[in-house]
């Protein structure tokens, strides 16, 4: 009897299954067709992905062994077509950073005009930000006024700001080769009672503090 009764489920199980595919069998096919196809193109893309940053790490790869070979100009111009060509985001602004690093050697005006082109990108991180507009701050400091530089460097010299020591240094070398004393010996105070403030900075801006005839605590 229980024989009859498993017999009578499985043929009502496989009408309701008949009837379910004659009326959406040409859906689920679809779908099916579509799943697959998704998988496939996510699976092209990665693959994609992949070749390009292999590509681009090649090129940051040649660019910098020109660096390496003293050959400023050309890596510049490396660099330069990398951060133009570059399919993935990171390698385009690592391509500008190092493009910028290499022409402080060279053009100095134009390290800071790539620095703040970098600055000025408003989807790059901040971190990229961050680290471009001290870097322009510090190319600033032999030939801009201190106005110019503060306004540049005092929004990173915040406490708890990642970048802070190298901003206040320059602030401070800034502020005394404009002759404003008070305002060197602010920064020098502030950079050198710092805990974090690394040794060798440290030392450096209680040389400038004692030019300015501060005393750094202890």
């Amino acid at each position: 009897m229980a024989d009859i009764f498993q017999e009578v489920d499985e043929e009502v199980r496989r009408e309701k299954l008949q009837q379910i595919w004659n009326r959406h069998g040409g859906l689920i096919v679809t779908l099916c067709v579509l799943v697959v196809v998704g998988v496939a193109a996510w699976r092209g893309w990665q693959w994609y992905q992949t070749q390009q940053a292999t590509k681009a790490s090649a090129a940051f790869d040649a660019a910098t062994q020109l660096v390496l070979q003293s050959k400023p100009d050309e890596a510049a111009k490396a660099f330069a077509d990398l951060s133009k060509s570059a399919e993935t985001a990171n390698y385009r602004r690592l391509a500008q950073l190092r493009e910028a690093a290499v022409l402080e050697t060279t053009d100095p005006k134009a390290a800071v005009a790539a620095y703040d082109a970098i600055v000025a990108d408003g989807a790059a991180p901040k971190l990229f930000r961050d680290v471009a507009a001290v870097r322009a701050g510090l190319l600033l400091v032999d030939t801009a006024p201190y106005a110019e530089v503060s306004r540049r460097l005092e929004p990173l010299a915040a406490p708890g700001l990642p970048f802070r020591h190298s901003a206040r240094e320059a602030l401070a070398l800034s502020a005394w080769k404009a002759g404003d004393t008070a305002a060197a010996r602010r920064w020098a105070e502030a950079a050198t009672n710092d805990a974090d403030v690394p040794a060798g900075l440290k030392a450096r801006v209680e040389i400038l503090l004692a030019l300015t005839g501060g005393n750094a605590k202890t």
